[in-house]
């Protein structure tokens, strides 16, 4: 019977010290998020443990924290950039930004366009803070598309997502090309 349970230890394990009142057993259990997804595997992490994280986020702003520092190099866990993105749609907008400069190469920019693009508010402000990384050694087109993207995230209706972009808009201007600083970086902070 006990080999029957062990599979499920950890995840339930990490579910109750989530959801205990003492902040310093929160935040041990955050920083065992690694050990817990690889003893999960790929496919129970992404369905059991990145829905509870998802369902349960609003919390202490250390906790928070430290949940970002965990799921910044979660890639390999939940099975790539794809399962990834679900991640930077979560609406507490830390958990983002510390994903921010994982390792995605490849699968970047059309995460960080899917992103911008996206629906909710919470993925736009995820993509504001990305587009400095995935800015730097890519194509002209690329560039162009990204340098777009980021113009109408300025222009975005909704404030949160114009703050992120304020927020971000430096770090974007130091990546560009100088051509392009006066004529458009001027123009995007002006649409801000």
């Amino acid at each position: 019977m006990a080999m029957v349970d062990e599979p499920l230890y950890p995840i339930a394990l990490l579910i109750d010290e989530l959801k205990n009142d003492d902040i310093q057993l929160r935040l041990n259990s955050i920083r065992r998020l690694s050990t817990i997804a690889r003893a999960l595997g790929e496919e129970r992490t992404r369905k059991e443990l990145i829905p509870f994280l998802s369902e349960n986020s609003d919390d202490d702003d250390e906790v928070l924290l430290a949940m970002a520092g965990e799921l910044g190099v979660f890639i390999p866990y939940v099975g790539g950039v794809e399962s990834l993105e679900s991640l930077c749609t979560v609406e507490e907008t830390s958990i983002g930004f510390q994903m921010m400069e994982s390792d995605l190469v490849d699968s970047f920019v059309p995460l960080v366009k899917r992103l911008a693009a996206g629906e909710w508010f919470a993925a736009r402000v995820s993509a504001c803070g990305m587009f400095h990384v995935a800015y730097q050694g890519y194509t002209d087109v690329l560039k162009t598309e990204l340098r777009s993207s980021y113009s109408q995230l300025c222009k975005d209706d909704m404030p949160m997502v114009r703050r992120a972009d304020a927020s971000n808009l430096g770090k974007f201007a130091t990546t560009l090309e100088s051509s392009y600083l006066v004529a458009e970086i001027m123009t995007m902070f002006d649409d801000l």
